[in-house]
C-alpha cells in the first residue's frame, strides 16, 4: 500500500523535498496532503504540484510520513496542535527540516512516542543539488531509514550523521551557499574591474565554483593537490593564492564557519 506523504509548511525547501520526491515518483500526487497558511502559497502548491490542500490537523491524522516544513520559531504552536491529531494506533514517521531545534526538544513538544529523523538540506535542493545530513531517535526503523534516504536523495546528495555533528554541518553545509555566492560575486567583481560584462562575468564566476566542486567530488583527489596542479611555479594562480592567504581567506571561511556553529548551538538551546 502507498504511504501517504504530508508536509506541514510547503515554502522553498519544503517545495524543493515535494518536487524532488514526485519527479523521482517516489509518491504519486494523490498521496500527498499538504497544509499552508496563506491562499497565495495554497494556490502556488495546488497549481505547482496538482498536491491535495488541508489543515494540520488532517495532515498530522491520515499521513504515514509528516515533514515540518515550518519555521523552528513556530514548533511549539504546531506540534501541540497536531499531536493530538495522531490516532493512538498509529506512530508516523516525522521528518524536520528546522535547524536549531533538536531531536529531545521536539520529542518534549510532541509529549508522546515518535519515530524522528531531524534533517538538515540546503538551498541547492531548488536545483536538484542539496547536500542533506539526517540523524534519527531510538524509534526509527531500518526501512524508515532507507526510505528517508530515498526521498533526500531525490533532491541531492543525502548522508546520515550522529545529532553531534549537526552544528557543524550546518556550518559546512546548511549556510555555506551563502558564502559561495559571494565568491561569486566576488569573483565576478574582479572580472568586471578588468573589464568583462557583468552578465559573462558571472557565467564565468559560477561555472568554475561548479567544475571545482565537481573535480572534488568526482576524481577524489585532495582539494589541495587540484590547487597545486593549477599553480605553475612564477605562474599567475600562484600569485592569485599568495594574495589570498596574505589577505585570510582560509581564515575567513574558517571563522565564519565557526560563527555559523556556535549560533547553531545558541539556537538549540
Amino acid at each position: 500500500m502507498a504511504k501517504k506523504i504530508g508536509f506541514i509548511g510547503c515554502g522553498n525547501m519544503g517545495s524543493a523535498i515535494l518536487g524532488g520526491m514526485l519527479s523521482a515518483k517516489i509518491v504519486e500526487k494523490e498521496n500527498v496532503l499538504v497544509s499552508c497558511r496563506s491562499d497565495s502559497s495554497k494556490n502556488r502548491i495546488t497549481e505547482e504540484f496538482g498536491v491535495t490542500i488541508v489543515d494540520n490537523k488532517e495532515v498530522a491524522g491520515k499521513s504515514d510520513i509528516i515533514f515540518l516544513a515550518v519555521k523552528p520559531n513556530v514548533f511549539s504552536e504546531i506540534i501541540p496542535e497536531i499531536s493530538g491529531s495522531i490516532p493512538d494506533n498509529k506512530m508516523p514517521l516525522i521528518i524536520s527540516i528546522a535547524a536549531g531545534m533538536t531531536i529531545e526538544r521536539i520529542e518534549e513538544l510532541f509529549g508522546r512516542d515518535i519515530k524522528l529523523i531531524r534533517s538538515m538540506p540546503n538551498t541547492p535542493a531548488l536545483v536538484g543539488e542539496a547536500m542533506s545530513a539526517l540523524c534519527v531517535n531510538g524509534n526509527v526503523t531500518d526501512e524508515d531509514r532507507e526510505f528517508a534516504l530515498q526521498i533526500f536523495e531525490s533532491f541531492g546528495e543525502a548522508e546520515y550523521i550522529s545529532e553531534k555533528l549537526m552544528d557543524a554541518v550546518i556550518g559546512v553545509s546548511g549556510s555555506s551557499p551563502a558564502y559561495i555566492y559571494m565568491l561569486i560575486e566576488a569573483m565576478a567583481d574582479g572580472a568586471v574591474l578588468s573589464g568583462m560584462p557583468r552578465s559573462q562575468a558571472y557565467k564565468f564566476a559560477a561555472q568554475s565554483v561548479l567544475g571545482s566542486a565537481k573535480m572534488v567530488l568526482e576524481t577524489g583527489i585532495h582539494p589541495g593537490e587540484l590547487k597545486d596542479a593549477v599553480c605553475s611555479p612564477g605562474g599567475t594562480t600562484i600569485e592569485g593564492v599568495a594574495t589570498l592567504e596574505q589577505l585570510g581567506f582560509r581564515d575567513a571561511i574558517i571563522a565564519a564557519e565557526k560563527a555559523c556553529v556556535d549560533k547553531s548551538i545558541e539556537m538549540s538551546k
